[in-house]
């Protein structure tokens, strides 16, 4: 059962370092924010998953499964949150390609003004 466990953690671990370098290699190579945003958080969050199941299936202590965890509901929290925050700043700051996109969900409200 160890053997299994490990064989699926080096995979594990193999298959999110490959999801974070596509992430990486994305955020370098694509042409818009919005794409670069994409990239940075859906392949990225996944890897980042992978890579901790990975040392979840290798570590199998309880200490270091609940620090794992926690890692990963972090994780799991901040990144949506981070992109929602970027695209909308790359929106409003003029970034964004409207044209590409297929509905623009923000083209009728004003930016805050400052002060509210």
């Amino acid at each position: 059962m160890s053997a299994v466990a490990d064989v699926l953690g080096g995979v594990a671990l193999l298959a999110g370092a490959l999801l974070s370098l596509a992430a990486g290699i994305g955020v370098l190579r694509f042409p818009d924010v919005l794409d670069r945003m994409h990239a940075a958080t859906k392949p990225q969050v996944l890897g980042v998953l992978l890579l901790l199941l990975g040392l979840a299936l290798r570590l199998r202590d309880p200490m270091d499964l609940g620090m794992i965890a926690l890692v990963a509901v972090f994780q799991l929290a901040t990144a949506p949150v981070a992109a929602q925050m970027i695209g909308r700043a790359a929106y409003r700051s003029g970034r964004v390609n409207r044209g590409l996109l297929d509905t623009d969900e923000l083209a009728g409200q004003q930016p805050p003004r400052a002060g509210r």
